[in-house]
């Protein structure tokens, strides 16, 4: 039987596309795509669910985004982190970390 995957909770894939575009400015498909490859194929993120997010992230000023032509001659959206977003992003990590401790405590009892 092969593995479910997991849901993400709520606001979580906010903070990986805003750690990923930290890296460097990605299209939408590339970013999808590396978060998929840095979870070791734990986490694949739809585009029913990438789009709305970076629409929101684009609306609260935590990215940007223009459009380039790729690798393969295509055009694209790139988008890119702000500083309010590095910002953002410091405040979220610090906001995982609380949240994955508290849990993980809780998880030791049983």
């Amino acid at each position: 039987m092969g593995k479910s995957q997991p849901e993400m909770i709520r606001g979580t894939l906010d903070m990986l596309i805003l750690r990923v575009l930290s890296a460097e400015p990605m299209h939408g498909w590339g970013i999808g795509e590396r978060i998929q490859r840095l979870s070791e194929d734990a986490l694949r993120v739809n585009q029913g669910s990438l789009y709305p997010s970076l629409h929101r992230l684009t609306r609260e000023g935590w990215i940007q985004s223009e459009w380039r032509v790729t690798g393969n001659g295509r055009r694209a959206r790139y988008y890119r982190l702000t500083r309010a977003g590095e910002s953002q992003l410091g405040l979220e990590r610090e906001t995982w970390q609380r949240l994955s401790t508290a849990v993980d405590r809780i998880l030791r009892l049983a």
